[in-house]
């Protein structure tokens, strides 16, 4: 079964930081994107940031300069999020895709959900 295992999620005050952490298993090859989405209550998941297998990364407008996505083995990838805003909060979630265009809808995830790390900003 292709999954995705969530952690680092919490409460933390607005400016500070948090780390995400990501793991994929079950799929037979190590050449994907992986990439971080989010859902706030009553909005729709939104691409954040990705990673290809080769290092590029990419990031949405309202993240760049305070996030930053790496790929630390073949099946595992991390989310340092600073400066962190009230509006960053939503349940964060990973998924393995074919490539980075799966941020804006462009292609489909190649892993289930999984159920998501929790990152709630207060003001």
């Amino acid at each position: 079964q292709r999954q995705v295992t969530e952690s680092g999620g919490g409460l933390v005050q607005a400016g500070g930081s948090m780390n995400l952490s990501c793991t994929a298993s079950g799929l037979p090859y190590d050449d994907y994107a992986m990439a971080w989405f989010r859902q706030a209550p009553e909005k729709k998941r939104e691409g954040v940031s990705c990673v290809t297998w080769t290092g590029t990364t990419v990031y949405v407008d309202s993240v760049k300069g305070r996030f930053t996505i790496s790929r630390d083995t073949a099946d595992t990838a991390s989310l340092q999020m600073n400066n962190l805003k009230p509006e960053d909060t939503a349940m964060y979630y990973c998924a393995a895709a074919p490539g980075c265009e799966v941020i804006d809808g462009r292609s489909r995830i190649l892993t289930d959900w999984g159920q998501g790390t929790q990152v709630t900003v207060s003001s």
